[in-house]
């Protein structure tokens, strides 16, 4: 401590100064304290209007759809028209298989077609016959009958014998027991081809479906590209044997694509369906940016739908903050302009400030069509049906799948053929 010091003649001496530079260094202090005080009040004022109606994250990925290119049929590869990083359009032939076995197939299944047609159209023809045999068959009976009922009248007058007499009797009972007999074929014929055609008859739909069996096996040694997009992870080889089923190699289309972004569970609350996002990409530099809407929550954790899924019922339990994968709609014409790939990792903000919406779908979307479709296989179903169509053409003859329906309703109204109906009720 200073004390004032005593000069020789007993007066008291001023007391020493404070040094300027300690004063300087408490103004210094306190400029800093306040500047840092309003440094936080402004950030606070900033966080309250803006940053906290907005939720970030950079556990964020681009996702798309991969898909896979997998054959029908079993066969031997010949030939690969397409390669990793190609671009192919939807309904391109990727892979051939050797058609040598369907092919034989295919011609065996259409000469079994053609054989039954003739066989149904022969089926028609003995309709016509029957029926003239009835009618033979019929006046038999009534020329037998004739002889009987003449000399059955002549039997009093001694010009006909009683053996005469029998032989007619006899004569008239085989007469009828032909027309019952051809009756009876008759009807059995009938029940083969009634109220069909020859198109629509059974064994010659079972014949066709045969050769549609075959057709649709030999078009299917040739594999389509069933949407158009880039090849990725080929792994089939020119010679390879390979099975029904196998993974040959993918496609995938880079203007569908969307972004999973994986928030913390306490980051969601006031995340709703159609909020407007801002992603950014390092693939084009710190410029790029995407805009983009919130299209969807998950229905569950990352954790949940895992391939070994945690049991936090067992054993000592620690809290871990799990994260919720919300799906990210992109613009289309910004994928256009920057394309992304899928795997690529993204920086996301969501604007939270509007939490009027909901963050589940009230109800199933309004499709007229399918999400996802493809119709490139279509043409094979398309091609199968005129070729069988062509092979009944070509052998059912003048009794087509009309003529014969017409030549059924005329045999309809013949007499014989009511007389074959009692018959056979």
């Amino acid at each position: 401590m200073n004390t004032p010091a005593k000069t020789d003649t007993g007066a008291t001496a001023a007391p020493t100064a404070i040094p300027p530079a300690k004063n300087g260094r408490g103004r210094m202090m306190l400029i800093v304290t306040v500047l840092l005080a309003l440094i936080l009040i402004v950030y606070g004022i900033y966080w309250a209007i803006f940053l906290r109606h907005y939720e970030n994250t950079d556990d964020a990925y681009v996702a798309g759809n991969v898909v896979q290119v997998t054959p029908q049929v079993g066969g031997t590869v010949i030939a690969i028209n397409a390669d990793d990083t190609e671009l192919v359009h939807v309904g391109a032939t990727l892979i051939e298989l050797d058609k040598s076995d369907a092919k034989v197939a295919l011609q065996q299944a259409q000469a079994e077609l053609a054989q039954v047609v003739r066989q149904v159209r022969t089926l028609y023809v003995n309709n016509g016959a029957l029926v003239a045999n009835v009618d033979a068959r019929t006046s038999d009976v009534a020329r037998a009958r004739a002889d009987l009922a003449r000399r059955t009248e002549l039997s009093g007058t001694g010009a006909v014998s009683k053996e005469d007499i029998a032989h007619a009797a006899s004569a008239l009972q085989v007469a009828e027991s032909g027309l019952q007999a051809t009756r009876e074929q008759l009807a059995s014929n009938r029940v083969l081809t009634d109220r069909t055609t020859i198109d629509k008859h059974p064994n010659v739909q079972r014949a066709a479906a045969l050769v549609q069996t075959a057709y649709l096996n030999y078009a299917r040694t040739s594999l389509p590209a069933p949407i158009s997009g880039y090849v990725a992870k080929r792994s089939v080889q020119v010679g390879q044997r390979i099975a029904p089923g196998t993974p040959l190699l993918s496609i995938v289309p880079l203007n569908a694509l969307w972004v999973d972004a994986n928030f913390k569970e306490g980051q969601i609350a006031h995340m709703r369906i159609g909020q407007p996002v801002v992603l950014h990409s390092d693939l084009y530099g710190s410029d790029a940016d995407y805009q983009g809407k919130i299209a969807g929550l998950a229905a569950g954790t990352g954790s949940a739908f895992a391939l070994l899924p945690s049991q936090n019922a067992s054993g000592n339990w620690i809290k871990v903050v799990q994260r919720l994968p919300v799906r990210i709609s992109l613009d289309a014409n910004e994928l256009a302009q920057r394309p992304l790939r899928i795997g690529v990792s993204m920086q996301v903000q969501v604007d939270v400030a509007n939490a009027d919406g909901t963050s589940l779908t009230s109800s199933a979307p309004a499709r007229t069509v399918p999400a996802y479709q493809t119709t490139v296989f279509d043409t094979a179903n398309k091609e199968a049906d005129a070729l069988i169509a062509r092979i009944i053409t070509d052998n059912a003859g003048n009794n087509g799948t009309g003529e014969a329906r017409h030549n059924e309703d005329k045999q309809d109204d013949h007499p014989s053929h009511r007389t074959a109906g009692r018959v056979r009720s």
